[in-house]
């Protein structure tokens, strides 16, 4: 066994869940799989997750053999996991495991992969969950701001961003000032989405003036972080960039300010800049392209153009 195997440091032994652990080369291959084989550190906080709480439910049933572990053993946890999680979340864990056995199955660990017969719940979803603003919402969030601090001009321009652009946030808050540039008498941004794609958009002129009015206050450098986190209770900025849950505070306290009543988050504010493309004429393909998303389905679970139809029509009963 060569001496890359059996020095894995004990801390990454300890974080690995019991069941893909049983010898050095498993283990080795297990931390693999989340270090090299997974960028993404979302994903990789989500499959551990679905890996170590199915090694804890083989725990409980007397099954500590990874070799013994068969498609019977998998379906029957799929099927405890039905009256605990939504069919979403579970297909979740199912895909976790079956491309963690499938690196262990290419690593010659295991002989096959006993998750990749097993089916998971049917599920199939035609509009999406995420809470969207109506536009006059939306306006009145931005301009509830106070731009008179340092912090209010960055969250303006930060949910802008958001709103004109369609980004996700973890696109925006890895972007760096120079990720913000002019191009043909036009501002652009620069979008360093998932997997590594970088996606650029022109600026809408709101855009266009929340994120200049920001950067003349902020004057950051060009290689630093464009959102950054407020120092203490100050209002001058770190060099810290924000994190998701900053951001997720952040709206929290805005939509507080601004008396808005619905429950929000960061992604509502690409749905909410898709759905009001598309009110005022956009096409499904061209907000595919601006979101860039893969498939035009994705981009059209927001479109919530139809909630207002249905209001409407509901308004109808007079009674």
């Amino acid at each position: 066994m060569s001496q890359a195997i059996t020095t894995i440091p004990s801390s990454q032994l300890a974080s690995l869940p019991t069941l893909f652990t049983p010898d050095a080369k498993t283990a080795k291959r297990t931390i693999e799989f989340f270090t090299a084989q997974i960028r993404n550190p979302n994903t990789r906080r989500a499959y551990a997750r679905a890996a170590s709480r199915f090694s804890a439910w083989c725990a409980e049933h007397g099954l500590h053999d990874l070799q013994a572990i068969e498609p019977v053993h998998v379906a029957a946890y799929i099927e405890t996991l039905q009256r605990q999680m939504t069919a979403p979340s579970i297909k979740l864990q199912l895909a976790a495991l079956r491309v963690l056995f499938d690196w262990l199955v290419v690593g010659q660990v295991l002989p096959i992969n006993p998750a990749s017969s097993v089916r998971g719940p049917r599920h199939s979803v035609k509009k999406g969950k995420t809470p969207v603003l109506a536009a006059d919402e939306a306006r009145t969030l931005i301009d509830a701001i106070d731009t008179s601090t340092i912090t209010g001009l960055r969250d303006r321009a930060l949910i802008g961003l958001m709103v004109y652009t369609f980004a996700r946030v973890g696109a925006v808050i890895k972007m760096q000032v120079d990720d913000v540039y002019v191009q043909g008498r036009r501002t652009w941004v620069r979008l360093h989405e998932k997997g590594g794609k970088e996606h650029e958009m022109p600026c809408h002129h709101n855009l266009d003036d929340y994120l200049h009015a920001y950067l003349e206050a902020a004057k950051p450098g060009a290689k630093a972080y464009l959102f950054c986190t407020a120092t203490g209770r100050s209002v001058t900025l770190s060099n810290r960039p924000m994190s998701q849950s900053d951001v997720w505070r952040m709206i929290g306290r805005r939509t507080e300010q601004a008396g808005i009543k619905t429950k929000i988050g960061c992604h509502t504010f690409r749905a909410t800049g898709i759905t009001e493309y598309l009110r005022n004429g956009g096409k499904l393909e061209i907000a595919q392209q601006m979101a860039n998303h893969e498939s035009a389905r994705t981009t059209g679970l927001y479109d919530r153009r139809n909630d207002q139809v249905s209001l409407d029509e509901v308004e109808r009963i007079l009674i």
